[in-house]
């Protein structure tokens, strides 16, 4: 018997599931991640602290299952994205903890570049390129508007405060990378990254396909920080043999929103899938183009497996699965499992609209100054009330995704693929299918980062021969059918949360 070893490597939690050849998990361990909030917007990770935890997961799995490392015969791994460190490539020493993704310390940067005259002529002369030429790429150039999620200018800040980087850079010492990229230099000693993890930079073009020498230069990056960007499957190298006592291949790495779009099956063109944890990611296969959006939903590279590039444009709401965590923390709810009953235990929400804006509001509205609130709280409000908003307010936020979607893109959608710890929500799920008009498909694995990577570095090792023999054994759970009386009824509750965000955007 062969098996897989699927890692994932997420912004709260790190997982490893051992995977048999009938994508059965014979072994998992589960630990979390401690963010760190050393100044005010500040949301850093340790790396000595990360890569303990990731060893400790890895080996506490492989206890619990009773099977021998050399069992294992590859490895998939999955990262979150977005987050960042920079560190000696001779002796392996970061010289700053990770800044993640949540992290917005430089915000300022952020707004200074973007309503700069540099970004507005970048801007003007893209959209009389696209005119003349129509090609997408200066499309997306003529609304680019930088990000705090993105590492942009994240990057420029470290290089800016941390002492000592500059010089290092200077000098060929430093090095840059993700997640992903740090983790398999730990492994491998390697400092490469494979294409979708670039293409969630923010740094990395995929019209071209190669690190923006435009967007390089433009912020005055060093060139030698960056690491080889790779095929999504192939040869990673092995695991250092002190680590688990054997070498094993890595087969596999890619972004956990990549990984979980292959996992969900969504492998053809208009496949759509929302991926609902920390945040909401709403991804579409686009096939072989990449998308060129103008209201914020960003291109990225689903995988690239020889001569198979893949593209999926994708829409994000930072604030999902934190909002269930915040009403557990302030004792609206006891457990997370509870909150759809509660929700359903009330008709309707009694007029009250809950905005959920911690992180600001992302695309397709693009305010990071909207607060977070409840409006409409009266003498008739309870608790069921005030939970049942909370949940309508996450499948309004994806609902406003899904509109742009459907404008920017040519597909006929006619099912959503959904999976992460909040898809659990029998009542989010059940609304969305009626909101939207689509059926809503949970899959059995919920976990759909881990089962992507572990498809693809089983296919790379023989364990499977192509596609079609991996997604037979892909198992649905439950398809939640949408209800046109209920989209209905709706209709002017949703008009209402719209004037709610209205009164909360521009807040700070």
């Amino acid at each position: 018997m062969k098996y897989i070893g699927a890692l994932d490597v997420g912004t709260t939690s790190v997982r490893f599931h051992i995977i048999d050849e009938q994508i059965n998990t014979v072994a998992s361990f589960v630990d979390k991640i401690q963010l760190l909030y050393p100044s005010p917007g500040h949301v850093e990770i340790d790396p000595d602290e990360l890569w303990k935890t990731i060893v400790n997961v890895i080996k506490n799995a492989l206890k619990n299952s009773g099977v021998k490392p050399e069992s294992i015969a590859c490895l998939g791994i999955s990262t979150q994205r977005g987050s960042f460190t920079t560190w000696n490539l001779k002796d392996g020493k970061h010289y700053h903890n990770f800044i993640t993704w949540k992290d917005v310390r430089a915000d300022s940067m952020v707004k200074e570049w973007n309503s700069s005259m540099t970004m507005k002529g970048l801007r003007l002369v893209s959209q009389c390129l696209y005119t003349l030429t129509r090609r997408k790429r200066f499309l997306a150039a003529s609304v680019f508007k930088f990000m705090n999620t993105q590492m942009t200018l994240r990057l420029l800040w470290v290089l800016q405060h941390v002492p000592g980087l500059q010089e290092a850079t200077n000098n060929g010492n430093a090095v840059f990378g993700g997640v992903d990229c740090w983790l398999l230099y730990k492994l491998t000693g390697k400092h490469v990254t494979d294409v979708s993890s670039a293409s969630a930079t923010g740094l990395f073009d995929p019209f071209t396909m190669s690190w923006s020498g435009l967007m390089i230069n433009l912020l005055k990056l060093p060139h030698n920080i960056f690491p080889e960007v790779l095929d999504t499957t192939g040869n990673f190298g092995v695991t250092f043999k002190e680590i688990f006592d054997v070498e094993i291949p890595i087969l596999c790495s890619m972004a956990d929103q990549s990984a979980s779009l292959f996992g969900s099956a969504a492998i053809r063109p208009g496949d759509l899938k929302i991926t609902m944890g920390t945040g909401t990611f709403m991804n579409v296969n686009t096939g072989t183009k990449p998308h060129a959006s103008i209201s914020g939903l960003y291109p990225i590279v689903g995988w690239r497996i020889k001569d198979e590039l893949v593209y999926a444009a994708e829409g994000a709401s930072n604030d999902t699965g934190v909002l269930i965590e915040w009403a557990k923390q302030i004792g609206i709810i006891n457990h997370a499992d509870e909150a759809a009953s509660i929700a359903s235990s009330v008709n309707h929400s009694d007029g009250v609209c809950f905005v959920p804006a911690f992180s600001g509001l992302q695309a397709p509205i693009n305010d990071y100054t909207a607060a977070t609130g409840f409006i409409g709280i009266k003498p008739t409000t309870q608790r069921a009330h005030i939970v049942r908003s909370l949940l309508e307010s996450i499948v309004y936020r994806i609902l406003l995704l899904y509109e742009s979607l459907c404008e920017e893109t040519s597909f006929t959608y006619s099912r959503i693929r959904v999976d992460g710890g909040v898809s659990k929500n029998n009542f989010i799920l059940q609304l969305l299918a009626d909101l939207t008009g689509l059926q809503v498909e949970r899959a059995t694995n919920i976990e759909m980062s881990i089962l992507g990577v572990a498809f693809l570095a089983g296919l790379q090792c023989g364990i499977w021969e192509n596609k079609e023999e991996i997604l037979k054994l892909r198992k649905t759970e439950t398809i939640f059918e949408p209800n046109e009386e209920n989209r209905l009824r709706y209709q002017p509750i949703i008009a209402e949360w719209k004037r709610a965000l209205q009164r909360l955007r521009q807040w700070y």
